[in-house]
């Protein structure tokens, strides 16, 4: 398991070292354009190639051209962690869009959406959490109560 360990040892420097390198070293402005950060790192066993996953910020066409800018200066970024990591031989760097925290969202989105919608036709089930928050007869504790320290110990 020994190996194991490496592996994630060398993907969180390549994560390290890249997020240092979108911040002070890539000079395209296709990459300013949109807001990017590396989200994971992926390498292989044999430390031969890795993938940079990365989640970028804006419009679909300034995503487009962050990946793009992500992708021409592919050699740079090689050559760079070559440099800093000072490993036997440099991984493959391929850079890749992730749309996780994208999917996230939308998720988020329609499940509020759909508890909204279920607040306005009242079909909220007995016994939920939601049917006794604000429901006259059910008593609340205030934050007062909450935050008081007569409490036994």
């Amino acid at each position: 398991m020994a190996q194991g360990r490496r592996v994630e040892r060398v993907a969180a420097l390549i994560r390290r070292e890249v997020s240092e390198l979108l911040v002070h070293g890539l000079k395209d402005e296709r990459i300013a354009l949109g807001m990017v950060s590396v989200t994971t790192v992926e390498v292989a066993g044999d430390l031969q190639h890795c993938k940079i996953f990365v989640s970028i910020f804006g419009s679909e066409d300034d995503r487009q051209e962050a990946l793009a800018g992500l992708k021409s200066a592919t050699p740079f970024v090689k050559g760079e962690l070559g440099r800093r990591l000072k490993l036997r031989r440099t991984p493959e760097v391929i850079f890749q869009l992730d749309r996780g925290i994208e999917k996230g969202t939308t998720v988020l989105g329609l499940l509020n959406q759909l508890g909204r919608q279920r607040l306005e036709r009242g079909e909220i089930p007995a016994g939920s959490d939601e049917a006794a928050v604000g429901e006259p007869g059910v008593d609340q504790p205030s934050l007062d109560e909450l935050t008081s320290d007569d409490s036994p110990a």
